[in-house]
């Protein structure tokens, strides 16, 4: 049941009245400027809070050169996905004799028509299992670096908070085993295919695949180098009820009685208005 917030009257239903029959308070307008300042307290703080995260964004884009060449770094192995891989030659007796090079868009249609079960029942021969291990894992290992390369490019807004840069780090580390991983597993492959149809079909390790693992060290090279000298995030000074953000959450997390903040806001914003005085009198002088 609802009380009275002066006297601690219970109300009832029949105390319809907006006064409280015992003290008289107006129930709904008591404590109501208390109140709105409470709330302009939480807006201001929650803008403060906010603030910060807007300028530790800019910061990881804009905030030195080497990061806007990360920018770059971080976009490049994308289009190095669209250069040869690697490449798979073969020729039969009634077969012309082709070589076809592998990039990022053949791939995704190689994975799109792909009929896993005659995959898998590949992966179960005795002859060519090892072989088709290999295939798969290529694929598998490099659809998941190009996954964290996304990851790590989405990072990049994340890049200067406290956990950023050994975060940019480690994915870059892992995306890096993975493009390598991806070439040692086509080779099983392609040794597989290769030792049971040695006249038939070959594989070999495109250049594609080199520059794609550079591109992927020259942005973990980068992040280190960044990680190393740091870089320097521009906070703009913001204000809760005129006091600098930084003091008042130091305040609140005090346990400072919150009468005595609102009178030291009091106070900062008669100093600010007073100095914003004298700076239009002087200017008029």
């Amino acid at each position: 049941m609802a009380k009275c917030p002066k006297c601690g009257r219970k109300l009832t239903l029949f105390d319809w009245k907006p006064n409280c029959p015992e003290c008289g308070v107006n129930l709904v307008y008591y404590g109501m400027e208390e109140r709105l300042l409470k709330e302009a307290d939480a807006a201001e703080a929650e803008h403060a809070k906010l603030q910060k995260r807007i300028d530790r964004l800019k910061a990881s884009f804009v905030g030195s050169k080497l990061t806007i060449i990360r920018i770059i770094l971080s976009i490049l192995p994308i289009p190095a996905l669209l250069l040869p891989l690697c490449t798979v030659a073969y020729s039969g007796p009634f077969i012309e004799a082709t070589t076809k090079s592998i990039n990022a868009i053949e791939i995704y249609n190689l994975v799109s028509s792909l009929d896993f079960d005659a995959l898998f029942t590949m992966l179960g021969s005795n002859l060519l299992g090892t072989s088709f291990i290999g295939y798969l894992g290529a694929l598998a290992c490099i659809l998941l670096s190009l996954v964290f390369v996304i990851v790590s490019l989405l990072m990049l807004m994340l890049a200067c908070s406290p956990k950023g840069n050994p975060r940019n780090i480690t994915l870059n580390i892992i995306t890096i085993i993975l493009a390598i991983a991806s070439g040692v597993f086509f080779m099983v492959f392609a040794n597989g295919i290769n030792a049971v149809f040695p006249e038939f079909i070959s594989g070999s390790i495109g250049f594609g695949l080199f520059v794609y693992i550079g591109a992927l060290a020259l942005l973990l090279a980068i992040n280190i180098v960044i990680a190393v000298k740091g870089v320097e995030v521009k906070y703009k000074q913001c204000y809760v009820g005129g006091i600098p953000a930084e003091e008042y959450f130091e305040l609140v997390e005090k346990g400072t009685d919150i009468d005595t903040i609102h009178a030291m806001m009091a106070e900062a914003l008669e100093e600010q208005s007073a100095a914003k005085e004298t700076e239009k009198a002087e200017a008029k002088a």
